[in-house]
Protein backbone atom coordinates (compact mmCIF):
# COMPACT_ATOMS: atom_id res chain seq x y z
CA UNK A 1 0.00 0.00 0.00
CA UNK A 2 1.79 3.51 -1.15
CA UNK A 3 1.37 5.92 1.52
CA UNK A 4 1.59 9.57 0.92
CA UNK A 5 2.25 12.96 3.29
CA UNK A 6 0.44 15.39 1.83
CA UNK A 7 0.94 19.45 3.31
CA UNK A 8 -1.64 22.03 4.70
CA UNK A 9 -4.85 22.17 2.07
CA UNK A 10 -6.04 25.39 3.31
CA UNK A 11 -9.51 24.99 1.15
CA UNK A 12 -7.65 24.47 -1.86
CA UNK A 13 -9.54 22.08 -3.34
CA UNK A 14 -9.15 22.35 -7.23
CA UNK A 15 -5.43 21.92 -6.57
CA UNK A 16 -6.07 18.82 -4.16
CA UNK A 17 -7.93 17.48 -6.74
CA UNK A 18 -4.91 17.86 -9.33
CA UNK A 19 -2.44 16.61 -7.02
CA UNK A 20 -4.40 13.31 -6.33
CA UNK A 21 -4.02 12.92 -10.02
CA UNK A 22 -0.55 13.59 -10.74
CA UNK A 23 0.00 10.40 -8.08
CA UNK A 24 -2.99 8.54 -9.52
CA UNK A 25 -4.19 8.22 -6.50
CA UNK A 26 -6.16 4.96 -5.73
CA UNK A 27 -8.53 4.58 -2.76
CA UNK A 28 -8.65 1.03 -2.91
CA UNK A 29 -4.38 0.46 -2.72
CA UNK A 30 -3.38 3.86 -1.58
CA UNK A 31 -3.20 5.64 1.92
CA UNK A 32 -3.12 9.67 2.46
CA UNK A 33 -2.18 11.14 5.59
CA UNK A 34 -2.54 15.28 5.55
CA UNK A 35 -0.35 17.31 7.88
CA UNK A 36 -3.33 19.38 9.10
CA UNK A 37 -5.43 22.82 7.80
CA UNK A 38 -7.87 21.49 6.14
CA UNK A 39 -9.68 24.56 5.94
CA UNK A 40 -9.18 28.85 5.49
CA UNK A 41 -7.71 30.27 2.94
CA UNK A 42 -8.65 28.55 -0.52
CA UNK A 43 -11.76 29.07 -2.23
CA UNK A 44 -13.23 25.78 -1.24
CA UNK A 45 -12.65 24.70 2.51
CA UNK A 46 -16.10 22.61 2.60
CA UNK A 47 -15.35 20.02 -0.26
CA UNK A 48 -11.88 19.49 1.10
CA UNK A 49 -14.07 18.13 4.37
CA UNK A 50 -15.90 16.57 2.51
CA UNK A 51 -13.32 14.51 0.22
CA UNK A 52 -11.29 13.39 3.71
CA UNK A 53 -14.99 12.42 5.41
CA UNK A 54 -16.12 10.28 2.47
CA UNK A 55 -12.49 8.32 2.44
CA UNK A 56 -12.12 7.26 6.13
CA UNK A 57 -10.09 3.97 4.80
CA UNK A 58 -7.73 5.86 3.09
CA UNK A 59 -7.18 9.21 4.52
CA UNK A 60 -6.34 10.86 7.80
CA UNK A 61 -5.79 14.24 8.78
CA UNK A 62 -4.67 15.79 11.88
CA UNK A 63 -5.80 18.99 13.37
CA UNK A 64 -4.40 22.26 12.48
CA UNK A 65 -4.91 25.54 13.92
CA UNK A 66 -7.44 26.41 11.05
CA UNK A 67 -9.39 23.56 12.15
CA UNK A 68 -9.69 24.08 15.45
CA UNK A 69 -10.12 27.58 15.07
CA UNK A 70 -13.84 26.76 12.60
CA UNK A 71 -14.65 24.18 15.54
CA UNK A 72 -14.48 27.02 18.00
CA UNK A 73 -16.30 29.47 15.90
CA UNK A 74 -18.60 27.26 15.30
CA UNK A 75 -19.77 26.72 18.18
CA UNK A 76 -19.81 30.03 19.30
CA UNK A 77 -16.67 30.09 21.40
CA UNK A 78 -15.15 32.45 18.95
CA UNK A 79 -16.12 34.71 16.67
CA UNK A 80 -15.51 35.00 12.52
CA UNK A 81 -12.46 37.35 11.70
CA UNK A 82 -12.69 39.50 8.44
CA UNK A 83 -9.63 37.00 7.23
CA UNK A 84 -11.84 33.93 7.62
CA UNK A 85 -13.63 32.57 4.52
CA UNK A 86 -14.76 29.04 5.78
CA UNK A 87 -18.24 30.47 5.46
CA UNK A 88 -19.09 27.19 2.89
CA UNK A 89 -18.76 24.60 5.83
CA UNK A 90 -20.61 26.62 8.45
CA UNK A 91 -23.16 27.10 5.91
CA UNK A 92 -23.40 23.63 4.11
CA UNK A 93 -26.40 21.60 4.46
CA UNK A 94 -23.96 18.69 6.18
CA UNK A 95 -22.02 20.72 8.33
CA UNK A 96 -23.13 19.00 11.59
CA UNK A 97 -22.04 15.86 10.02
CA UNK A 98 -18.25 17.67 8.36
CA UNK A 99 -17.83 19.78 12.09
CA UNK A 100 -18.62 16.42 14.35
CA UNK A 101 -16.09 14.74 12.03
CA UNK A 102 -13.49 17.30 12.13
CA UNK A 103 -13.33 17.16 16.05
CA UNK A 104 -12.71 13.11 16.01
CA UNK A 105 -9.58 13.84 13.89
CA UNK A 106 -6.63 13.41 15.67
CA UNK A 107 -3.61 16.06 17.03
CA UNK A 108 -0.84 13.78 16.59
CA UNK A 109 -0.77 10.04 15.25
CA UNK A 110 1.90 7.57 14.75
CA UNK A 111 3.21 6.57 10.68
CA UNK A 112 5.00 3.79 10.87
CA UNK A 113 8.29 4.91 12.79
CA UNK A 114 7.69 8.12 11.85
CA UNK A 115 4.62 10.47 13.65
CA UNK A 116 2.38 13.14 11.95
CA UNK A 117 1.57 15.99 13.55
CA UNK A 118 0.40 20.02 12.14
CA UNK A 119 3.57 21.76 13.74
CA UNK A 120 5.78 19.95 16.01
CA UNK A 121 6.70 18.96 19.56
CA UNK A 122 7.70 20.35 22.54
CA UNK A 123 11.56 19.49 23.16
CA UNK A 124 10.30 18.07 26.89
CA UNK A 125 8.22 15.81 25.15
CA UNK A 126 9.06 12.09 24.53
CA UNK A 127 7.28 10.60 22.08
CA UNK A 128 5.01 8.68 24.96
CA UNK A 129 4.58 12.38 26.76
CA UNK A 130 2.91 13.62 23.34
CA UNK A 131 0.57 11.15 22.78
CA UNK A 132 -0.34 11.63 26.09
CA UNK A 133 -1.23 15.22 26.39
CA UNK A 134 -2.82 15.02 22.49
CA UNK A 135 -5.43 12.03 24.16
CA UNK A 136 -6.11 14.46 26.43
CA UNK A 137 -7.15 17.48 24.27
CA UNK A 138 -8.63 14.62 21.64
CA UNK A 139 -10.84 13.22 24.31
CA UNK A 140 -12.34 16.18 25.66
CA UNK A 141 -12.69 17.39 22.21
CA UNK A 142 -14.50 14.20 21.14
CA UNK A 143 -17.05 13.98 24.55
CA UNK A 144 -20.38 16.32 24.64
CA UNK A 145 -18.70 18.59 26.10
CA UNK A 146 -16.08 20.47 23.69
CA UNK A 147 -16.76 23.72 24.42
CA UNK A 148 -14.68 23.53 28.24
CA UNK A 149 -11.57 22.96 25.85
CA UNK A 150 -13.02 25.41 23.05
CA UNK A 151 -13.34 28.38 24.97
CA UNK A 152 -9.94 28.40 26.57
CA UNK A 153 -7.66 27.37 23.89
CA UNK A 154 -6.70 30.86 22.91
CA UNK A 155 -3.72 32.72 24.17
CA UNK A 156 -0.03 32.65 24.04
CA UNK A 157 0.38 31.68 27.75
CA UNK A 158 1.67 29.32 28.99
CA UNK A 159 5.11 29.04 27.22
CA UNK A 160 6.53 25.58 28.27
CA UNK A 161 5.45 22.54 30.47
CA UNK A 162 6.60 24.01 33.79
CA UNK A 163 4.53 27.57 33.73
CA UNK A 164 1.38 25.18 33.43
CA UNK A 165 -0.28 26.16 36.08
CA UNK A 166 -3.48 24.18 36.04
CA UNK A 167 -5.45 21.85 33.39
CA UNK A 168 -6.72 24.40 31.01
CA UNK A 169 -3.51 26.18 30.57
CA UNK A 170 -1.74 22.49 30.02
CA UNK A 171 -4.58 21.72 26.86
CA UNK A 172 -3.36 25.07 25.80
CA UNK A 173 -0.05 24.54 25.20
CA UNK A 174 -0.71 21.41 24.18
CA UNK A 175 -3.04 22.82 21.57
CA UNK A 176 0.22 25.65 20.73
CA UNK A 177 2.87 22.95 20.73
CA UNK A 178 1.30 20.93 18.33
CA UNK A 179 -0.55 23.46 15.89
CA UNK A 180 1.08 27.02 16.27
CA UNK A 181 4.69 26.70 17.18
CA UNK A 182 7.67 27.58 15.01
CA UNK A 183 10.43 28.96 16.94
CA UNK A 184 11.69 28.75 20.56
CA UNK A 185 13.52 31.19 22.62
CA UNK A 186 17.39 30.80 24.44
CA UNK A 187 15.20 29.42 27.16
CA UNK A 188 12.85 26.40 25.14
CA UNK A 189 9.47 28.11 25.41
CA UNK A 190 7.40 28.91 22.64
CA UNK A 191 7.58 32.09 20.62
CA UNK A 192 5.21 33.42 18.21
CA UNK A 193 6.79 36.58 17.30
CA UNK A 194 8.15 35.09 14.45
CA UNK A 195 6.55 33.79 10.90
CA UNK A 196 9.97 34.10 8.77
CA UNK A 197 12.15 31.76 6.85
CA UNK A 198 14.22 29.67 8.55
CA UNK A 199 17.53 31.64 7.29
CA UNK A 200 16.54 34.65 8.55
CA UNK A 201 15.56 33.48 12.02
CA UNK A 202 17.35 35.99 14.78
CA UNK A 203 20.07 34.50 17.20
CA UNK A 204 18.31 34.76 20.08
CA UNK A 205 15.36 32.48 18.58
CA UNK A 206 15.78 28.81 17.42
CA UNK A 207 13.52 26.49 15.26
CA UNK A 208 11.62 23.75 17.39
CA UNK A 209 13.38 21.01 15.66
CA UNK A 210 16.99 22.38 15.98
CA UNK A 211 17.19 22.08 19.58
CA UNK A 212 19.94 20.15 21.18
CA UNK A 213 18.87 16.39 22.46
CA UNK A 214 14.87 17.36 22.50
CA UNK A 215 13.38 14.46 24.17
CA UNK A 216 11.66 13.00 20.92
CA UNK A 217 14.85 12.49 19.20
CA UNK A 218 15.03 9.43 17.07
CA UNK A 219 11.72 9.70 15.87
CA UNK A 220 11.42 11.54 12.52
CA UNK A 221 8.32 14.44 12.49
CA UNK A 222 6.35 14.86 9.96
CA UNK A 223 4.81 18.42 9.87
CA UNK A 224 3.63 21.31 8.23
CA UNK A 225 2.08 24.95 9.42
CA UNK A 226 4.91 26.51 8.87
CA UNK A 227 4.92 27.70 5.10
CA UNK A 228 8.17 30.07 4.94
CA UNK A 229 9.90 27.19 6.14
CA UNK A 230 8.70 25.37 3.29
CA UNK A 231 9.65 21.45 2.37
CA UNK A 232 12.34 20.49 3.81
CA UNK A 233 13.79 17.00 4.29
CA UNK A 234 16.15 16.45 7.24
CA UNK A 235 16.87 13.38 10.04
CA UNK A 236 14.46 15.10 11.92
CA UNK A 237 11.60 16.00 9.92
CA UNK A 238 9.68 16.31 7.09
CA UNK A 239 8.10 19.45 6.41
CA UNK A 240 5.29 19.66 3.30
CA UNK A 241 3.51 23.19 4.04
CA UNK A 242 5.25 24.81 1.31
CA UNK A 243 2.24 27.51 0.83
CA UNK A 244 -0.56 26.58 -1.73
CA UNK A 245 -2.98 29.10 -0.21
CA UNK A 246 -0.16 31.99 -0.56
CA UNK A 247 0.85 31.42 -4.30
CA UNK A 248 3.23 28.32 -3.31
CA UNK A 249 2.89 24.67 -4.22
CA UNK A 250 0.54 22.00 -2.84
CA UNK A 251 2.67 19.16 -1.93
CA UNK A 252 3.01 15.40 -1.35
CA UNK A 253 5.91 13.25 -0.82
CA UNK A 254 5.42 9.22 -1.14
CA UNK A 255 7.09 7.97 2.06
CA UNK A 256 8.15 4.40 0.49
CA UNK A 257 10.17 5.68 -1.66
CA UNK A 258 11.03 9.39 -0.49
CA UNK A 259 9.48 10.75 -4.12
CA UNK A 260 7.98 14.26 -4.17
CA UNK A 261 5.11 15.26 -5.89
CA UNK A 262 3.94 18.72 -6.61
CA UNK A 263 1.42 21.39 -8.44
CA UNK A 264 1.62 24.91 -8.54
CA UNK A 265 -1.78 27.26 -6.56
CA UNK A 266 -2.09 29.20 -9.75
CA UNK A 267 -3.43 31.72 -6.47
CA UNK A 268 -6.73 33.59 -7.50
CA UNK A 269 -6.31 37.29 -6.29
CA UNK A 270 -9.69 37.03 -4.66
CA UNK A 271 -8.39 34.27 -2.18
CA UNK A 272 -7.17 35.71 1.04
Amino acid sequence: MPTYAIGDIHGCYDKFCELLELIDFDPDDDFLWHTGDLVNGGPNSVDVVRWFRAHPGCSESVLGNHDLHLLAVATGNRTMRSKDNFDDVLEADDADELLDWLRRRPLIADVGDRLIVHAGLLPDWTVEDAHDAAREVEQLLRSTQPDQLLCVMYGNKPKCLQRARNIEERWRLTINATTRMRVLDTRGHLDFSYKSTYEDIPDEKIAWFDVEHPAWEGTKIICGHWSALGLRNTDRILALDTGCRWGGKLTAFRLDDDQLFQVDSNRDPAWQ
